[in-house]
């Protein structure tokens, strides 16, 4: 519990600082995300880039200190794991880790975000480890938006990646869209159809400041609101009652059951009063809130206790003194040090 009176049961873990993409909201490095940014600007913002510098592998993590903090975290209250990047597939032998994680008793739920695009053929491998549940990124069902979005055409790969999820069992199947104006903002209903046709659960999130160059600006965000206004003028939505008070999206259901729609909307409709995660870096760092300034070096504390308790003792002193809110808009508001593919998702 924090000072707040909230109760952390979700722990989000970055396994890799590394992608195969490079998504406009996160790593913008490619040729046609500058040129979107100097459409909009006749300069990028004054905010200096984040000057990327790969964390090297020999200070990762290894799959056995990421199970230990996670058996220790279980001991705390915490009920619901999820693998992050990066992109976490591109970090070898991930089925080990997610056989390492499930086999925890008292791990309720065991998730995996990723792009899709390296999938196919570990998507066996992590079912048999005990993977139950996959979220895939899919900001555009066109493909040269697909590639101005994400920097590489790999369309074709998440939608495969996607049928063989369900092949395979994987349930509930959920996608995350990240909806920025002007790129991809005219999808919105497009993606709501797919949702339904393919019967998964589709979340359209807000474009947060988050990305590597600096460039977020609040005019290139579409409110929840407003997805939500023009998913209700094309749709019959039914809103589905919340499964937790923590939930982050805001969910209605298409009158046929077949298939969910899911808003995140952390820039125009917070949810920090509700919060209940607590994030892992690869490189062994907790955050308290996807925007903190403020890390704290779990690793360097395993690394020289042998003991779990004094873990424990730190994960509750980390906890205690997690922000009360983020200041996103406000004049107050920092970014984060360094970007959400270093943080996870």
């Amino acid at each position: 519990m924090d000072s707040h009176g909230r109760v952390l049961r979700d722990l989000r873990i970055s396994i890799t600082d590394r992608c195969n993409f490079r998504c406009l909201y996160c790593l913008p490095e490619t040729e046609a995300a500058q040129n979107f940014y100097r459409g909009r600007w006749a300069h990028l913002p004054n905010s200096k880039p984040i000057q990327h510098e790969w964390v090297p592998r020999s200070q990762l993590l290894t799959f056995e200190e990421i199970a230990r903090l996670v058996r220790i975290s279980v001991s705390q209250g915490i009920r619901k794991i999820r693998v992050t990047g990066g992109e976490p597939l591109l970090r070898r032998d991930v089925p080990r880790l997610i056989s390492l994680l499930s086999s925890i008793e008292g791990v309720e739920d065991l998730a995996l975000t990723t792009n899709g695009f390296a999938f196919p053929p570990l998507a066996a491998a992590l079912r048999e480890a005990g993977l139950r549940r996959v979220t895939f990124s899919l900001d555009s069902l066109d493909p040269e938006i697909f590639q101005r979005m994400t920097g590489r055409d790999g369309l074709d790969q998440v939608l495969q990646s996607l049928r063989l999820a369900r092949e395979l069992g994987f349930q509930p199947l959920k996608v995350n869209a990240v909806i920025i104006k002007e790129i991809n903002d005219g999808e919105i209903e497009r993606l709501a159809e797919f949702a339904r046709d393919e019967n998964l659960s589709m979340r359209f999130i807000e474009f947060m400041p988050l990305d590597s160059a600096r460039a977020w600006q609040r005019e290139l965000v579409v409110p929840g609101r407003e997805i939500l206004q023009r998913l209700q003028s094309r749709f019959d939505l039914k809103p589905v009652a919340s499964s937790h008070a923590a939930e982050t999206a805001r969910r209605w259901a298409f009158p046929d059951g077949r298939g969910e729609i899911g808003i995140i909307a952390p820039v125009s409709e917070p949810f920090c009063g509700h919060c209940n995660r607590l994030r892992l870096t690869a490189d062994g760092k907790l955050r308290t809130c996807l925007f903190s300034v403020l890390e704290h070096n779990v690793k360097e504390v395993m690394r020289r206790e042998s003991s779990d308790a004094p873990v424990a003792s730190y994960l509750r002193k980390v906890v205690w003194g997690k922000e009360e809110r983020h200041h996103i808009g406000e004049p107050e508001f920092v970014s984060p040090p360094r970007s959400m593919s270093c943080i996870g998702g």
